[in-house]
């Protein structure tokens, strides 16, 4: 589920103690220690360095909202390399094969000939090897 805009203002102001409209280090770590996060100074430091896009030693609403879009992908990448691992063969590892591809549509409850998974493999099979890597597989399901 993506985030709007006003979630991630809703974030920034709970930071944001002197309202300023950035999250200053203390701020951060205030907060982080009202929610159980123990940081110690040179943590928030580090934390700060890591997230602060633009380098004024603040984090803006643009800096959140680059960090919670980074977070989702992220998560989003660990979903599909949990996706493929199920569809991958356990002989060709590495690899999502039309008879893995049928068996698990199968399980899924979808029944398709092994002509159909080869159609449907050759459609997103970047290099025609006949088989989808991760890379390939990730474009098929964004596709």
């Amino acid at each position: 589920m993506k985030m709007v805009n006003a979630d991630f203002e809703r974030v920034l102001k709970y930071f944001d103690e002197d309202g300023d409209g950035k999250i200053a280090p203390w701020e951060l770590r205030k907060r982080l220690g009202m929610m159980g996060g123990e940081l110690g100074l040179k943590e928030v430091e580090l934390l700060m360095e890591e997230l602060d896009r633009d380098g004024d030693g603040f984090l803006s609403l643009e800096d959140l909202v680059k960090v919670m879009e980074a977070a989702g992908e992220e998560e989003k990448l660990k979903d599909l390399e949990e996706a493929f691992e199920m569809y991958n063969d356990s002989e060709m590892l590495g690899f999502i094969t039309p008879k893995s591809l049928q068996r698990m549509l199968s399980r899924l409850g979808e029944s398709k000939s092994i002509h159909q998974c080869t159609a449907m493999i050759h459609h997103f099979d970047l290099n025609g090897d006949g088989l989808l890597s991760f890379h390939e597989f990730t474009l098929m399901m964004d596709h």
